[in-house]
C-alpha cells in the first residue's frame, strides 16, 4: 500500500517537476487565491505610477472627439513636463493611423524614455516549462518602434484566468526580446538585464525566477493599490508634480478598453494595473519565489507524506490513524502558509492531492481489515465464552492483561456438586449421564450468572463459582445466597418426575488469590486459598449433616438480606484440613426446596 501511495504521489508531482499544466493547477489557483487573502495586499515601490485613459476622461467631450492616437499624443506631451523616468505605454499601435496624428505621437514618444506593447500569440498559454515563444507577434507600427523601445507585454494566466507569471524574455523571429515589464524596469533603473536560470539580476537582490525564466507575480492588491492618475487631470496639469521623476504604466481601463484580470482581491483587475506590479516588482518590490528549488521540496513532501501518512492509517487502529494522517497533512498546510508570507510559493495542491488518495485508500484498507478482524473477534469470543464464563470472557476480551499477574480479593466462593451421583449415572447410562451433566452445567451457568457470579470450573458432577469478581463484591454473599436456593429447585425439575436430582452446595467468604494457571499459549483462571479449600469441605460437612446447603458465620455476616427461609439448624464443626473448625448453618433438603 504505501509503495502504491509512492507510485501515485510521483504521478502526480511528475507534471509539478515539469511544471507542465495539469488537473491539480486549478486547485492550486483557488488555494494560492485564499493565501494572498489571508497574508493581505503588500505595498509597491514608490516609483511606480498608473495613468489611465479611464471613463472620467472619456466624459470630457473633447478628450472624447479625439482619436485615441491623438489623446495619448496629449497625454505624454503633458507627461514630459514631469520628467517621468520612463513611461510604458501598454497599448499595441500595431494599425497604421492618420499620418499627421501618427507623427504627433511619434515625436512625443521621442522625447522621453518608452516602451511601447507588442503583443504576442500562442499555442499553449498555460505552460510555462519553456521560454515563452510567441507564433506571431502584432508589433507597433515602424514609425513609432523607430524611436521606443518594443516589447512584449504577455502574461500568463492560470486555469482560473489569473495572471501568475511574467515572462522575462521571449524567443521570437528577432531573436530573444524582453518583456515590456523588464524592459521598462531595466530603462528606469538604466541597467543592462542579466537574465539566468534561477534568477533575473538589475542591480539590486536577485529576483526569483522560476523555469522557462518566468517571474512569478506577487500581486499586489486590489485595483488601485498602485497610486493611478487619470489622464484627465494629467492633461489638466493637476497632478503632474506628483508624478515628477516617476517610472508611469499608461493604458485604458474606460469602459469596453484594455484587458482586464480576475484576481484574488477583486474579480476584475485592469491588465495596466498587473503590468505596473510586475515593474514595481522588478524594482525591488516583494517578490514570490517559485523556481526548481521549491517544486522539488513540493515533489519531496508530497512523496514522504503520502508514504508516511498512508502507513500511519494501516499501523494504528482507524480512529487513531485516520486523524494523525490528517493532522500530518493540515501542519504541512500551515507550513505553506508561513512559507508564503516570507515569498515563497510551495504548492498546496500537489502534496494535499498527492496524499488525500494514498489516505483514503488506506482508510479503505483498514477499514475493512479492522471490520474483519472485528468479526473474527466476535467469532472467537463466542468460541471462548462455551469454554469459560460469558462474563469473564468478555473481560478478557476487553482487557488481555486480565490477571496476568495473580491478584488477592475478598469474595463468596461457591461450590455446588450433585448427591446420589453414582447411583443416577448407573440408573441413566453413559448417554443419559451426559446428558444430565450437561443440563446440571447449564442450569448452574444461568442461575449464577444471573446473580452476577461466575463460573470458574466445572469438576464432572460439581462446579466452582465465585461471586464480586467483576463487580463489586459488597452483594457478592446475597446473590451467591439466593442462586444456592434457586438451583435446588431448579435442579430438581430436572427429572421431570422420573428420577430426583438433589444437589449439596457450600458457601463462604473471605480472601482469595485470583490467577491464571497454564503456559503461554493454553490458560484458564483459577482461584485458590484457604477460603477455597473451606468452601470446599463444606460439601462433606453438608453431605454428613442431610444438608442441602452449607455456609460460614462469615458468609452470613456479609448478605444484607435475611436467607428465603432460617437455617435448620446451626452449629460448630471441625474442618478437615484446618485446625480452627467454623460456625456453620445448615439448610436441609425439604426446607429448602419447600421455599
Amino acid at each position: 500500500m504505501t509503495i502504491a501511495a509512492g507510485i501515485w504521489a510521483t504521478a502526480v508531482s511528475g507534471p509539478h517537476m515539469a511544471a507542465r499544466g495539469s488537473a491539480v493547477d486549478g486547485f492550486e489557483a483557488v488555494l494560492l487565491d485564499a493565501r494572498l487573502a489571508l497574508i493581505g495586499p503588500v505595498a509597491p515601490v514608490p516609483e511606480i505610477a498608473i495613468v489611465v485613459f479611464d471613463n472620467a476622461t472619456l466624459s470630457v467631450p473633447a478628450y472624447a472627439a479625439a482619436s485615441n492616437r491623438a489623446l495619448i499624443a496629449e497625454t505624454i506631451e503633458a507627461l514630459t513636463r514631469a520628467q517621468p523616468k520612463v513611461i510604458g505605454l501598454d497599448v499595441v499601435l500595431a494599425d497604421p493611423g492618420d499620418a499627421d496624428i501618427d507623427a504627433r505621437l511619434a515625436t512625443a514618444l521621442s522625447q522621453v524614455p518608452t516602451v511601447i506593447a507588442a503583443a504576442g500569440s500562442f499555442a499553449d498559454e498555460g505552460r510555462i516549462s519553456d521560454v515563452a515563444r510567441p507564433e506571431t507577434v502584432l508589433r507597433p507600427q515602424p514609425a513609432f518602434a523607430d524611436v521606443a523601445d518594443v516589447a512584449l507585454v504577455n502574461v500568463s494566466t492560470d486555469p482560473t484566468g489569473t495572471p501568475r507569471y511574467i515572462p522575462t524574455v521571449f524567443a521570437t523571429d528577432n531573436g530573444v526580446e524582453p518583456s515590456f515589464a523588464l524592459s521598462v524596469a531595466s530603462n528606469a533603473l538604466e541597467i543592462a538585464p542579466n537574465v539566468g536560470a534561477g534568477s533575473l539580476d538589475l542591480g539590486g537582490d536577485p529576483i526569483p525566477l522560476d523555469i522557462g525564466l518566468n517571474m512569478p507575480l506577487r500581486l499586489i492588491g486590489p485595483e488601485g493599490s498602485i497610486p493611478t492618475y487619470s489622464a484627465k487631470d494629467v492633461l489638466d496639469g493637476a497632478v503632474l508634480e506628483e508624478l515628477a521623476g516617476k517610472v508611469i504604466i499608461l493604458g485604458f481601463t474606460a469602459t469596453a478598453f484594455g484587458d482586464r484580470f480576475t484576481g484574488p482581491y477583486d474579480d476584475s483587475v485592469p491588465g495596466v494595473e498587473i503590468m505596473a506590479g510586475a515593474v514595481s516588482q522588478m524594482l525591488g518590490g516583494e517578490t514570490l519565489r517559485r523556481d526548481l528549488a521549491t517544486r522539488r521540496v513540493d515533489a519531496g513532501v508530497t512523496i514522504g507524506l503520502a508514504v508516511l501518512a498512508s502507513a500511519i492509517v494501516l499501523i494504528f487502529p482507524l480512529s487513531t490513524g485516520l486523524p494523525l494522517a490528517l493532522g500530518l497533512l493540515l501542519c504541512w498546510g500551515i507550513v505553506v502558509l508561513w512559507v508564503f508570507s516570507t515569498g515563497i510559493w510551495l504548492s498546496a495542491a500537489v502534496p494535499f492531492v498527492g496524499t488525500v488518495v494514498p489516505i483514503a485508500a488506506a482508510a479503505g484498507l483498514r477499514y475493512f481489515i479492522e471490520k474483519r478482524r472485528a468479526a473474527r473477534g466476535a467469532k472467537s469470543l463466542e468460541a471462548l465464552k462455551q469454554f469459560q464464563s460469558p462474563l469473564l470472557a468478555e473481560m478478557i476480551a476487553e482487557d488481555p492483561t486480565f490477571l496476568q499477574q495473580p491478584t488477592e480479593r475478598t469474595l463468596s466462593v461457591f461450590f455446588i456438586d450433585l448427591s446420589s451421583f453414582t447411583l443416577l449415572s448407573e440408573r441413566l447410562g453413559p448417554a443419559g449421564t451426559q446428558d444430565l451433566l450437561k443440563s446440571f452445567h447449564q442450569v448452574t451457568a444461568q442461575a449464577v450468572e444471573a446473580q452476577g457470579g461466575v463460573v470458574l470450573n466445572y469438576m464432572g458432577d460439581g462446579a466452582l463459582a465465585v461471586f464480586g469478581m467483576l463487580e463489586d463484591d459488597q452483594n457478592s454473599a446475597d446473590g451467591a445466597l439466593r442462586t444456592s436456593f434457586a438451583l435446588i429447585n431448579d435442579l430438581g425439575a430436572l427429572g421431570q418426575g422420573e428420577f430426583t436430582v438433589g444437589c449439596r452446595i457450600g458457601l463462604h467468604y473471605g480472601d482469595v488469590v485470583l490467577s491464571r494457571l497454564g503456559g503461554d499459549r493454553h490458560q484458564q483462571v483459577s482461584v485458590a486459598g484457604d477460603s477455597v479449600n473451606l468452601a470446599s469441605r463444606l460439601l462433606e460437612i453438608a453431605k454428613a449433616e442431610g444438608a442441602v446447603i452449607a455456609a460460614t458465620d462469615v458468609f452470613l455476616d456479609r448478605t444484607n438480606a435475611p436467607a428465603p427461609r432460617p437455617a435448620d439448624h446451626i452449629k460448630p464443626v471441625q474442618v478437615r484440613g484446618r485446625e480452627d473448625g467454623a460456625n456453620v448453618h445448615f439448610w436441609r433438603a425439604q426446607a429448602a426446596v419447600s421455599c
